[in-house]
């Protein structure tokens, strides 16, 4: 939304809570029919959980539906525990199979049967199927609700078969092309269909289809969706037959919600389930305590390296003023590092097996970096001290950015390689582990050339 939009639905909030303590109910509904879907989901994610129950009781089942498909999946939970069992039972009916799944993953595990039992056996089939693969799988995001046709099929076939699904097909505008084996042998777009005779085969037409299986991650599966600019990609399974697609809004959806995480985790938090407003008060303490515990344990790394050297800041008290310039530099440097090579194993630029050409390349950076700032931290600390003094700010500078580089290079390759989330590896240790090292490094460097 635009800056007016944002403004307006701020507006929009202020004017209906005093309405909905008031239980002037009538007025709420006033309030809110000239709003937009995309309005309505952001007033909801403003407002406390109680409000927003009340808010979405009062929509229109149709305005209703879209506005609950629009919210986050933690949010859709939230909301599910405030609403009566036949609002729920009819909201999950509606929705599409992989949006139920991704429903179903925030619910509480007693809620799950209870859901599935209300939808019909059609209904149920389709979302077992999508439940069936492993979590954090595009499987488990795809839509099974898709139109294909064969390569023996006619145009005039095929689009008969689109017509026939309109109403229940999650996208027709790219139609996977199968062999008798269900096998995708290609793709074709219903541009191409509509150009086309009526009397062409399928295989005349058809282009070259770009797959996935249903067991790779959801976020390499949307990285190549995204990519690629498809409007939607096969999901094969482990014989390559076809079990669904991925339409390209789902997979906006699901880069969002991973850069979202990855975001959060770089900064030293937890991911929020549900959008600022709407993420009650203990909920975003308990998002950040858990870290800043964990990194005030790692800072005392460097309370033990201070209290080490203690005899060498004693006798050159100057060496103490430093210490702030040469962490802060070691740890941004890690930090930049870490967040291009996380981003660059995203997009796949880089790969575990990279592992040595990444610590080379960053080591390079490093060592670039660290003789540039040691030139002029160097050069400015020996004019206002002396030039010993501005010899030991150098030359640390040159070792701490060429450690802090390599080490944020390779940790986010280290973590992929164990199977754990780089961005979790990233700013948050890096720094506390650069803290301590740099001090080493700046205190043994700083003993060595002032002969203390």
């Amino acid at each position: 939304m635009n800056a007016k939009q944002i403004a307006e639905v701020i507006d929009l909030s202020e004017t209906i809570q005093p309405l909905i303590a008031e239980k002037d109910f009538a007025a709420v509904v006033d309030a809110v029919t000239p709003a937009t879907a995309e309005q309505l989901t952001s007033l909801l994610e403003r407002l406390p959980l109680q409000e927003c129950a009340i808010v979405y009781r009062l929509l229109p089942k149709d305005r209703a539906i879209d506005v609950f498909e629009n919210l986050s999946p933690g949010m859709q939970s939230d909301l599910i525990g405030s609403l009566r069992d036949a609002e729920v039972a009819s909201i999950f009916a509606d929705l599409d199979p992989d949006d139920r799944v991704w429903l179903l993953d925030e619910l509480p595990a007693g809620l799950a049967p209870r859901l599935l039992h209300g939808l019909t056996q059609k209904d149920r089939q389709l979302t077992a199927e999508v439940l069936g693969y492993p979590k954090g799988s595009v499987g488990r995001r795809m839509s099974p609700e898709y139109v294909s046709t064969r390569t023996d099929y006619t145009v005039a076939q095929t689009l008969e078969r689109v017509r026939s699904r309109l109403d229940d097909a999650e996208t027709v505008y790219t139609l996977p092309v199968l062999d008798g084996s269900r096998h995708v042998t290609g793709v074709v777009s219903l541009r191409d269909l509509l150009k086309a005779e009526t009397e062409q085969e399928i295989s005349a037409i058809m282009q070259q289809a770009e797959v996935t299986t249903a067991y790779q991650t959801a976020e390499s599966a949307a990285r190549k969706c995204t990519d690629l600019g498809l409007l939607a990609l096969p999901i094969v399974d482990k014989e390559s037959r076809l079990v669904g697609v991925l339409t390209i809004d789902d997979a906006v959806k699901i880069l969002e919600h991973e850069e979202t995480e990855d975001a959060a985790r770089q900064g030293g938090v937890e991911p929020l389930r549900r959008p600022y407003f709407a993420t009650p008060l203990r909920s975003l303490v308990s998002s950040r305590i858990v870290w800043l515990l964990v990194l005030a344990v790692g800072a005392t790394l460097t309370v033990q390296v201070l209290s080490i050297f203690e005899a060498t800041l004693e006798q050159i008290t100057v060496l103490a003023l430093f210490v702030p310039l040469l962490i802060g530099t070691g740890g941004n440097t890690g930090n930049q590092a870490a967040t291009t090579v996380t981003r660059a194993l995203a997009l796949g630029d880089v790969r575990p097996r990279d592992l040595l050409r990444v610590l080379a390349r960053e080591f390079g950076v490093g060592l670039s970096l660290g003789s540039l700032l040691g030139i002029l931290g160097g050069s400015i600390t020996a004019l206002i001290y002396e030039p010993r003094i501005g010899l030991v700010i150098g030359l640390t500078l040159l070792a701490v950015c060429s450690m802090a580089a390599t080490i944020g290079g390779i940790m986010p390759m280290v973590a992929r390689a164990l199977r754990v989330d780089p961005a979790v590896f990233s700013n948050p240790f890096i720094t506390t582990f650069v803290d301590a090292t740099g001090l080493v490094v700046y205190f043994l460097i700083a003993r060595t050339i002032l002969q203390i």
